[in-house]
């Protein structure tokens, strides 16, 4: 199994105005699907940080998001160690099979792959 990326998932009802703040860092917007928006280093484009409102399909909005090469293995190593599924593995609209699981702290994370 291989990460390609890993990024901080942050609650928020100022999109624009994250969007902006983090622009002056030199972060671009790369996504926006209104509720969810990715914003990406131009020169680094896996340096990233995500915003949502809510979660589309989710119960909960994830802390943070790692893409994996594999997610079918990284779900039955999951399950396998008896972590908590939040949210069950299923393909989503916008391209990507993923599910949520409970780390030791307490956090969310989503754990993705780009179909």
């Amino acid at each position: 199994m291989s990460i390609r990326r890993a990024m901080p998932d942050i609650r928020s009802e100022a999109m624009e105005e994250s969007r902006d703040f983090y622009g002056l860092l030199g972060f671009e917007e790369v996504m926006n699907l209104g509720w969810v928006m990715t914003l990406a280093s131009p020169t680094n484009p896996t340096a990233q940080v995500t915003f949502m409102s809510r979660d589309e399909t989710a119960p909960v909005v994830p802390d943070m998001s790692v893409e994996v090469d594999d997610v079918e293995a990284v779900y039955a190593a999951v399950r396998g160690s008896g972590a908590e599924i939040v949210h069950p593995l299923q393909d989503e609209e916008w391209g990507v099979r993923r599910f949520f699981v409970r780390d030791p702290n307490g956090r969310v994370v989503n754990v993705l792959g780009h179909r």
